[in-house]
């Protein structure tokens, strides 16, 4: 933890900022360890404050000893501006995607004279780059959702509805040891399956169907995203035909993935191969994301990813085609940066499954 401070505070110098007030809850995980649901971070040049109510004090004290804790008596707010004016700080940074107005409102009254400056990004950026514990805990999380997956595929059949499915998978992901899915669980079968985000329904499984299972384990702060799409009986020609190419797509970009290249040369190879076998128009959503402790971080493997891959940083590769009529595709695959090259986390099979 004390080196994400050590971070943080490197980049605040670059970017000339006396302070940061730090209100997103995961980022104040991130830096303090602390998981409670209430309080911010203060860090400075030389300080990290955790303030937060009497209902954590034991509790920050055991996951965050190396933070100054504050324990604020009346709003929040007011004891941030106190703590910032004991220590002489003139120019408060705050996170501007992550405080209401009303918020702001309240800061602003308590700060008084002390300027107030938005920032966006600043600790979300540092998350972007895993060190090896967060490595370890993801890998951890990627192998529940992989060993989860194979105990349940035998649940996969005709006359099973979708929620059904979904019920089981967490289940079992619960008793491996995860906290709970990292998402709301999508299990999309027949013509839902075109539908991208196809939370689970009551829907029943038939004969002839895709079935599309997005899901994923949060393990110990972090998240797992993994997709498989299988198939109820024999596939037509048209179904076989479109899993063939995203399964090609993802392929051939995981093994493009290396440092140097950015978010957008990376979505560039699922988009151009899927758009030469002519479906391009049926893959709408990104290639992927960035993972970590939330399901959706930096960087974005999109036709706007101009942030340039590194070593350590986690992304998803999750091409798709999506037939309305027909149903739809997406394999996904958690994938870390390396030094060379790309290392996959999630091992479930991704050939075509049939289940008669």
């Amino acid at each position: 933890m004390e080196q994400r401070i050590l971070r943080l505070r490197e980049k605040l110098t670059e970017q000339g900022i006396e302070a940061l007030l730090v209100s997103h809850p995961m980022n104040r995980r991130y830096l303090s360890g602390f998981t409670g649901s209430a309080g911010v971070v203060l860090v400075t040049a030389s300080e990290q404050i955790l303030i937060t109510d009497f209902r954590y004090v034991i509790q920050v004290q055991e996951q965050a000893p190396h933070m100054t804790l504050v324990q604020h008596q009346g709003a929040i707010y007011q004891t941030v501006g106190d703590q910032c004016r004991k220590l002489g700080i003139t120019t408060l940074a705050f996170e501007q995607e992550h405080l209401t107005f009303a918020e702001f409102l309240q800061l602003k009254e308590a700060a008084g004279q002390i300027k107030l400056l938005p920032t966006s990004g600043v600790v979300k950026e540092l998350r972007m780059v895993k060190d090896a514990a967060e490595l370890a805990v993801m890998k951890e999380a990627a192998r529940i959702a992989d060993e989860a997956f194979s105990k349940i595929l035998g649940e996969i059949k005709p006359g099973v509805r979708e929620n059904e499915i979904a019920f089981k998978l967490e289940f079992t992901m619960r008793e491996m040891g995860a906290t709970s899915s990292s998402f709301d669980m999508i299990v999309a079968s027949g013509k839902r399956s075109a539908l991208p985000h196809g939370v689970a329904s009551d829907k029943v499984l038939e004969h002839g169907d895709l079935v599309t299972l997005d899901f994923g384990a949060y393990f110990q702060g972090y998240a797992s995203d993994i997709t498989r799409t299988v198939m109820l009986g024999k596939p037509s020609e048209k179904q076989k035909e479109i899993y063939d190419i995203v399964l090609e797509a993802g392929k051939r970009t995981i093994e493009a993935l290396r440092p140097g290249m950015t978010g957008k040369e990376a979505d560039a190879i699922a988009r151009d191969y899927i758009s030469a076998h002519g479906y391009g128009e049926y893959f709408g959503h990104s290639t992927g994301h960035g993972l970590g402790m939330e399901v959706h971080e930096l960087p974005m493997l999109s036709s706007r990813g101009e942030t340039v891959l590194a070593p350590n940083m986690v992304v998803t590769v999750e091409p798709g085609i999506y037939l309305p009529e027909l149903g739809g595709v997406r394999i996904e695959d958690d994938v870390v940066i390396t030094e060379t090259g790309c290392e996959v986390l999630t091992h479930s099979n991704k050939e075509l499954i049939v289940i008669d």
